[in-house]
């Protein structure tokens, strides 16, 4: 009988810690066999400022996750990393085909992307390089050009890169006991493969990820991501206004947020009312929900326009035609596809896993969409060499991601069966 082959992610955040083990069934359908959330300690806006701490939120959340499967042990694991220290910018690279007279071999495009590596800065890491798209002698739109005749490839390639500390501290902080990290992720790139359409992916779409700390952005265009880039400010920032609104301790203040907080205060009610229980020595209190909503709309409006000014930065004049796509804990929050619609005039929803054969049930919700996703990555690059951050070589290369799309030699990729 065939050993099991597991997939694990860990998903570090700001709030909390998530593990999900799974497998590839027969058919190709996820199999999750574990999963494990525990309250995060040690990460601040998405950076690592106590590394005991977060080794010790992630050994819980494992043992928490492993101990559905037995004796088994789960070594390859796929972490998610975010926070401000990422950047990203696209390359181009042209090559001439040796084989004038023959058709373009996988190696050529290897070499190809090889060369569209950027000069590192210092104290920097490449996390992933990826294919945009292709030209052949001029033609552009290529999405794989192996196997066709050419004399002069091109490539354009999304690079993002990571502070060398940073990502050697999360490698770190996962690497508890026999775990491994088999892979480093971006966060956005991650909660993309859990719930972008393909439909979004080609006619362009923003993908908004609101985590605790930090609001994960990447633009799609033409099926492929194009720009990402972190916001520092997330759900948390919410709380600490409500709290400060509310006289309020943090931990009233986010069970008030989620039970009865609203972004768009002009939907709800004008009567209804919310009891605020006695805290901090503070009397019991009844106060207008639609007063109640005021903080978090100011803040969600901060939000949105810091967005709207990374999508300009970026390039992009207007909205991409798929309009935006919010996922992550924060975008749970009542009224936040109507305000982002009333903002913006563009075509909004928000979007948890989904599609994806023999997910369970409490997986489907917007706050795991970055676990999911890591597995699902995991899954589609399994057979793809990864980067190592723990040595101090900087003029080592990353090749994480560099083989996506590059034809079957480098495509060898399990399928996961969608319902």
């Amino acid at each position: 009988m065939a050993k099991d082959t597991f997939y694990t992610a860990v998903d570090i955040g700001t709030d909390k810690v998530t593990s999900v083990v799974a497998r590839v069934g027969s058919e190709g359908e996820l199999k999750v066999m574990g999963t494990g959330v525990v309250p995060s300690e040690g990460v601040q806006r998405g950076g690592i400022d106590n590394i005991g701490e977060v080794q010790a939120s992630v050994r819980a959340s494992l043992d928490e996750a492993q101990r559905y499967i037995g004796k088994a042990v789960v070594t390859g694991i796929y972490a998610n990393v975010g926070g401000t220290h990422i950047s990203c910018l696209n390359t181009r690279q042209k090559v001439e085909n040796p084989d004038e007279i023959g058709d373009i071999k996988v190696r050529l495009l290897d070499r190809l992307l090889k060369g569209s590596f950027p000069e590192i800065p210092q104290g920097q890491e490449v996390l992933h390089v990826i294919p945009i798209g292709y030209h052949v002698d001029g033609m552009a739109g290529v999405r794989n050009p192996v196997g066709l005749f050419g004399s002069q490839v091109e490539v354009e390639a999304h690079v993002v890169l990571g502070d060398s500390t940073v990502l050697k501290n999360t490698v770190k902080a996962v690497e508890t006991g026999k775990a491994t990290v088999k892979s480093l992720v971006l966060q956005s790139l991650a909660s993309a493969e859990a719930t972008l359409t393909g439909d979004e992916r080609e006619m362009g779409a923003v993908l908004v990820d609101i985590g605790a700390g930090t609001t994960d952005v990447i633009i799609y265009r033409q099926g492929n991501p194009w720009y990402s880039t972190i916001i520092p400010v997330g759900g948390f920032q919410m709380t600490k206004d409500l709290s400060v609104a509310l006289h309020s301790s943090l931990h009233l203040a986010e069970g008030i947020k989620v039970k009865w907080g609203s972004v768009l205060p002009e939907s709800v009610p004008f009567d209804e009312e919310v009891v605020i229980p006695a805290s901090q020595g503070e009397p019991r209190n009844v106060i207008s929900r639609r007063d109640l909503a005021e903080p978090l709309h100011a803040r969600m409006v901060e939000i949105l326009k810091m967005m709207l000014l990374k999508v300009r930065q970026a390039g992009l004049r207007e909205m991409p035609n798929g309009g935006l796509v919010f996922t992550g804990g924060g975008a749970e929050i009542d009224g936040l596809a109507g305000l982002a619609h009333k903002m913006l005039g563009v075509p909004v929803r928000i979007a948890h896993p989904e599609g994806i054969y023999g997910l369970p049930v409490q997986l489907r919700k917007p706050a795991f969409s970055t676990a999911v996703g890591l597995l699902l990555w995991g899954i589609k690059h399994q057979g793809e060499a990864q980067p190592s951050f723990a040595g101090g070589n900087r003029s080592r290369r990353s090749n994480n991601s560099r083989r996506g799309g590059l034809g079957k030699k480098y495509d060898e990729r399990q399928e996961v069966r969608v319902g």
